[in-house]
């Protein structure tokens, strides 16, 4: 299901955090950006504004639409409206804790998420990535016939 983000929405509420104070909008859409490629999603993150002068730490980011709403309008108004075009509204995920957003999704039906939920998963995600990345394929998966063998042989275990 494809994610449609509120993100000062998402970011102000992690700045909040104990450790994510300094987070920037660059570090959060990275973030984001990893979740999706581990679930094996899509998204796209709308945020207030024109954005920073220098946008090459966004343009980077891969997997994850970056937008910013412009001076003419503002961040929500172009997720309401992402959400009115959408063509499968019913497999969107919005992610904000905006009620006037949750409204537009509820009209459509679509699923949405406050952003304190959405960045809990996003967290135990990453967090479960990570465990298993660390881990050796061995303590994962178990060894071989052949290198049971051979640790028997070198200990002397097999009789």
């Amino acid at each position: 299901m494809p994610f449609l983000i509120d993100g000062y929405n998402l970011l102000r509420s992690v700045q909040r955090l104990d450790g994510f104070a300094e987070l920037t909008d660059a570090q959060l859409c990275r973030a984001i950006a990893e979740f999706l490629r581990l679930v094996r999603d899509r998204g796209a993150i709308v945020f207030d504004g024109i954005g920073p002068p220098d946008k090459r730490e966004l343009m980077g980011v891969k997997g994850l639409e970056i937008r910013f709403s412009g001076e003419r309008t503002d961040a929500d108004t172009v997720i309401e409206q992402k959400i009115a075009d959408s063509t499968a509204p019913k497999r969107l995920i919005v992610v904000s804790s905006d009620r006037r957003l949750r409204s537009a999704a509820a009209r459509r039906k679509s699923k949405s998420v406050t952003v304190d939920v959405f960045w809990q998963g996003l967290c135990k995600t990453m967090e479960n990535s990570a465990k298993l990345v660390s881990e050796p394929r061995e303590k994962q998966k178990g060894i071989n016939d052949l290198e049971t063998e051979v640790w028997m042989e070198y200990f002397k275990l097999n009789g």
